[in-house]
């Protein structure tokens, strides 16, 4: 895997320029325990990147480094080549970040459409003149909002319950939305926490291809957590595993999911040896 130090070119050759987020010697400490030990990777631009690994490995508090909500004891995080390292949230949103949780974080008692425009927030100017001149500047804004927020509903095929309340369409249905908001903030970097936990195999095969369009059309650069192995072999280029904080293995994921430790990680010690027997 290239690790590319300032603007020079990786060991591969790839330039800076190629590489969408780089995270280099990440350590995060929380009292006396190590959540991240030192972990280094880079998401080329157009890429979907895997994060893989067991409960408790890692994967979410590295998501947290990268979006801010946890700053680095050590280690850098950049995006597109600028430093980001131990920006707010809200900062980092600003500079082409969006991310989905595991956990749904829509807004109940508003409608789906409602709920993407929300995704609008970091593009919408409310100062004090566009207010006083409405259905001036501040209309054409908002008009504009709505055909970012329309369009995306059209991408996502959410037509049919645009005007539901969110909390009434299926868990499915809800993670497409959540989906369909983030991608309304026009992101260069998307990151998705387990966007398919829950669903059944017909949801997963839906969202996993409106996560393909979305880099194919779009032109999205993806960071994804997945603990569904047949949905990481399917739509990922690489991926990291992680164990206790620490890479155990990088790669495509095929060549990742074979190594030794991985199998290790997920099955057990006994059960590994079975399997590798």
């Amino acid at each position: 895997m290239a690790i590319l130090n300032g603007d020079a070119r990786g060991a591969d050759g790839r330039s800076s320029d190629d590489v969408a987020l780089q995270c280099v010697g990440l350590e995060r400490r929380f009292g006396g325990l190590r959540a991240l030990k030192g972990v280094t990777f880079d998401v080329r631009r157009g890429e979907i990147f895997g994060l893989i690994g067991p409960n408790g490995s890692g994967k979410t508090t590295t998501v947290n480094v990268v979006t801010g909500f946890y700053p680095p004891n050590e280690g850098s995080v950049k995006l597109f080549g600028r430093d980001i390292t131990g920006m707010a949230p809200h900062q980092i949103t600003r500079c082409g970040v969006a991310r989905t949780f595991q956990n749904l974080a829509l807004f109940k008692g508003m409608s789906v459409l409602d709920n993407i425009m929300v995704g609008r927030h970091t593009h919408m100017n409310p100062g004090v003149l566009p207010a006083l001149f409405y259905w001036g500047w501040a209309d054409r804004e908002e008009t504009r909002h709505r055909q970012v927020v329309e369009e995306i509903i059209d991408f996502m095929q959410l037509q049919d319950v645009r005007h539901e309340p969110v909390e009434t369409v299926s868990l499915g249905m809800q993670k497409r939305i959540e989906l369909a908001r983030a991608l309304a903030s026009e992101p260069q970097l998307l990151i998705l926490d387990e966007p398919m936990a829950g669903m059944n195999q017909e949801e997963k095969e839906y969202i996993a291809r409106f996560v393909l369009d979305a880099r194919e059309e779009r032109g999205v650069s993806i960071l994804v957590i997945e603990h569904h192995m047949d949905v990481v072999a399917a739509i990922c280029d690489r991926v990291l595993v992680l164990s206790y904080g620490e890479t155990i293995a990088h790669g495509t994921p095929r060549d990742a999911m074979a190594e030794p430790a991985v199998v290790e990680a997920y099955l057990g010690k006994k059960a590994a040896e079975r399997a590798l027997q």
